[in-house]
């Protein structure tokens, strides 16, 4: 493994304003064309910020570099940075090396949702950072959020979609982030695009036409199995003591007329 710290002294009074570019453009970057955040961290007076960042190697550490500094975001970003002036103040990274046994990275959580409204159309997003296919609106769960308020919280912060969930659809994992997808109705609200999405929409979609808007082979099958319109229950719960949150009973194959 190869390791990168950067350190960012930050304009006091703008660690809000450096830590939303952060999460748009620099971090979203990296994290498409391949690097691991390790971690994120900034001192107690606000004045400086420290960011982790792990490479498979020195040599995809390179390649990843090449990939970033020709990926739109990085443009995007540089032109934001001119925008807003100052930012921060000075920049340094080095290598670090760990010191013995590293404990095991723990896995990446993601949830999507199949969304459909009262036409059955379903719920589109395309984000900034992968606007070469249309996909389903989601994203992380936070520290301490349920799958399904954090997909909820996710969509309505993409779409402007207010939505009423109902089972699970699919698993999904490649070693380290498990993906969750749900399915749901459409409850309320206006689209909208944010900070993330530059086009969200309601698209007629169904087995024949998938492969139209959905342009990455990891999303395809999970679009898929929604599609055919069953799913399985799911349950939110906390303990000591023990208190059920929320259930959804999912839809059984036979219930999908």
């Amino acid at each position: 493994m190869y390791y990168k710290r950067e350190i960012y002294k930050i304009t006091p009074g703008r660690i809000p304003e450096f830590t939303h570019f952060f999460e748009k453009y620099l971090k979203a970057n990296q994290q498409k064309n391949g690097a691991s955040l390790i971690g994120f961290w900034t001192t107690e007076v606000e004045n400086e910020l420290l960011i982790i960042w792990q490479y498979p190697s020195y040599k995809d550490y390179l390649n990843i570099q090449k990939r970033v500094e020709k990926d739109v975001l990085h443009q995007q970003g540089q032109d934001q940075l001119l925008e807003l002036r100052e930012l921060y103040l000075d920049y340094r990274q080095d290598t670090i090396t760990p010191a013995g046994d590293q404990p095991a990275k723990k896995q990446t959580v993601t949830v999507s949702g199949y969304i459909t409204n009262e036409k059955e159309e379903t719920l589109l997003v395309k984000t900034y950072w992968r606007s070469d296919t249309w996909e389903l609106p989601g994203g992380g769960v936070e520290d301490g959020e349920t799958l399904d308020i954090a997909l909820c919280r996710e969509i309505y912060e993409e779409t402007g979609i207010s939505v009423k969930l109902q089972g699970v659809t699919g698993v999904y994992s490649n070693g380290s982030t498990v993906s969750i997808v749900f399915h749901g109705k459409s409850t309320g609200g206006d689209l909208r695009t944010s900070e993330e999405t530059q086009d969200v929409r309601f698209v007629k979609l169904d087995s024949s036409n998938v492969h139209q808007y959905i342009k990455r082979g990891k999303f395809i099958p999970r679009v898929l199995d929604a599609i055919k319109g069953y799913s399985i229950p799911y349950e939110a719960f906390k303990v000591r003591p023990y208190e059920l949150l929320e259930r959804l009973e999912g839809i059984a194959i036979q219930d999908k007329s």
